[in-house]
């Protein structure tokens, strides 16, 4: 029998169903996660694991780390974003009714991240794994901050590879969209409105704001579909009798495994005339092979495979990962928002029996 930290899975469930209570309690907005990180690390030291921090990411490995072996990253995020205005139950409060367990971050990503915690004690003291485990909770994931997973990842040394916690009601993401924002300026010439004097920014801009709309590029993804062009912000004008010098825009742009940045950019420089330039072009698409070892496993236990439209840390890991985990995307950022207390012990499951296959 393998010697290990815990097979009581029963434990290993309520364990992970106080933890996130606790981190439901305690606000953790991006780059406001101190308090949180500070949970996680208690959380370890109680269990007499020790754990190392950087900023506001906490980790920990396996008992019988061995350098000379394979690592899989355990990963998830800790931070939220802030609560919209439709919330009628403190989202604080970690409330538990009907099967639910109510409050921020509960569903994304919380219930993955504690039912990851639950999967990692569950190997943690085992001899005879081929990988090393290194469970990273990680911060700044709602903003893809630099002092998340990408300053985590400088720290960690070599990585075979990850799997990603995300609330995909246990589907396996084996692609992610990527993502490239715009900021778009379209220059006119400043008049009076009475007197049709000056060039209107706003008219020259609706051409491209058209083209952004009604363009399809030609490429379409089995898994991830086509990509997808948003205007979702404008802004013009300074008052009613005043023709706009300027009007500038924002294009959402989210990219399948079929074009890189550089040629999606390539493509809108040729058809439209407003200046522009990319915010980021970090946020790439990514995908993981169907042969991998962890994704065969997968298919054994019966998981369907999908292509996600979200972003996640999936898509800053110059690594091969799996994006999986309880709970739904759609419920995410919604008000109320929730896990069901079930989805949690299934999510240890699938965890532990992943692992189960690879290890």
């Amino acid at each position: 029998m393998h010697k290990i930290v815990n097979r009581d899975t029963a434990k290993l469930y309520d364990d992970a169903i106080d933890l996130l209570k606790k981190l439901i309690s305690i606000p953790s907005f991006s780059r406001e996660e101190n308090g949180t990180a500070t949970i996680i690390e208690d959380f370890f030291n109680a269990k007499v694991i020790k754990t190392t921090r950087l900023n506001n990411n906490v980790w920990t490995t396996n008992k019988h780390y061995d350098t000379i072996k394979p690592t899989i990253l355990l990963n998830s995020h800790h931070d939220t974003v802030k609560p919209n205005k439709g919330y009628s139950k403190d989202p604080f409060s970690a409330i538990e009714d009907d099967g639910k367990i109510y409050g921020l971050g509960s569903n994304d990503a919380g219930g993955c991240l504690v039912s990851l915690i639950a999967a990692f004690l569950y190997f943690y003291d085992r001899t005879d794994m081929k990988y090393n485990l290194l469970l990273a909770a990680s911060a700044e994931e709602e903003i893809s901050g630099v002092n998340g997973i990408v300053a985590l990842l400088s720290t960690l040394g070599n990585i075979d590879f990850a799997i990603v916690g995300e609330p995909t009601l246990l589907d396996m993401a084996v692609a992610e969209k990527g993502l490239m924002v715009l900021d778009c300026i379209v220059q006119g010439k400043s008049g009076h409105a009475a007197r049709e004097e000056g060039e209107n920014a706003i008219y020259k801009a609706i051409p491209d704001i058209e083209w952004f709309r009604n363009y399809i590029f030609p490429k379409v993804s089995p898994l991830l579909g086509p990509v997808k062009m948003n205007v979702t912000i404008i802004n013009a004008g300074t008052q009613h009798n005043v023709i706009p010098a300027t009007c500038s825009f924002v294009v959402d742009i989210r990219i399948n495994d079929c074009y890189t940045h550089e040629e999606i950019l390539a493509v809108i420089k040729e058809h439209v005339k407003c200046g522009f330039k990319a915010r980021s072009t970090r946020l790439r698409a990514t995908s993981i092979s169907v042969e991998h070892p962890v994704i065969k496993a997968g298919i054994n236990l019966g998981l369907k495979l999908y292509g996600s439209t979200t972003l996640s840390d999936k898509a800053l890991m110059p690594f091969p990962a799996l994006k999986i985990g309880p709970g739904d995307s759609a419920r995410s950022h919604i008000a109320d928002e929730f896990i069901y207390l079930n989805e949690i012990r299934q999510g240890v499951d699938i965890y532990i029996k992943l692992l189960n296959e690879v290890l």
